[in-house]
């Protein structure tokens, strides 16, 4: 078992802090009682903490201050979806706050899923909502692709100006910008149009 708990921990490590995780992720390495038993005793000895029933968070922590920050909605989200098997879309406000897009911090996050409907209660002031809603009405193309759709769309055409085109350039890569232009065909044209904007070269 200590054997499982340090392989799983080395895995763990490899990727860096702030990531999600969920038993489900190390099957690969041994059964569900061990994975379970594994991450049970790494949140005992400090290594994680556990956010909710079957998902793990390998902490953050801001160095001066000596706190450790709070885990990103996202990773969590897509955490539910990889244990249940169910597609994670971000609605228009979580997406929007993911890109900066919104100054507010929702109390509740909604996510769209083919899974079921759901309620996640993340510690004492998050709470992560699951709707389910038919296949076809989830936004279509990459995971990137359907968060930048749903931001706009949040937001409004009005309200898209140059600082919002911006802030979703910079947070955007090159690739998954390729994949927004292959994708703009599966979404409003005023979108569209936004996308090839954002997708051109920024001039100075």
């Amino acid at each position: 078992m200590d054997a499982l708990k340090k392989m799983i921990l080395k895995r763990i490590r490899s990727g860096g802090r702030g990531a999600i995780f969920t038993p489900k992720d190390f099957l690969d390495m041994g059964s569900r009682y061990a994975t379970d038993q594994a991450f049970s005793r790494l949140v005992r000895s400090g290594d994680l903490q556990r956010l909710a029933r079957g998902l793990y968070y390998y902490p953050r922590v801001n160095a001066k201050l000596g706190i450790t920050l709070t885990p990103d909605v996202d990773q969590i989200a897509q955490a539910v979806g990889r244990r249940t098997g169910s597609r994670m879309i971000p609605s228009g406000a979580a997406a929007a706050n993911i890109f900066g897009l919104s100054t507010q911090v929702p109390a509740k996050f909604v996510y769209l899923s083919d899974g079921r409907s759901r309620r996640v209660r993340i510690g004492k002031k998050m709470e992560l909502e699951i709707r389910h809603v038919a296949p076809k009405e989830l936004p279509l193309g990459s995971p990137t692709s359907a968060l930048v759709f749903q931001a706009l769309r949040y937001i409004g055409k009005p309200a898209v100006d140059a600082q919002v085109v911006g802030l979703l350039r910079a947070a955007i890569s090159p690739r998954d910008k390729e994949s927004l232009l292959r994708d703009a065909r599966y979404t409003a044209d005023w979108i569209a149009a936004i996308v090839r904007q954002l997708s051109r070269p920024e001039v100075k």
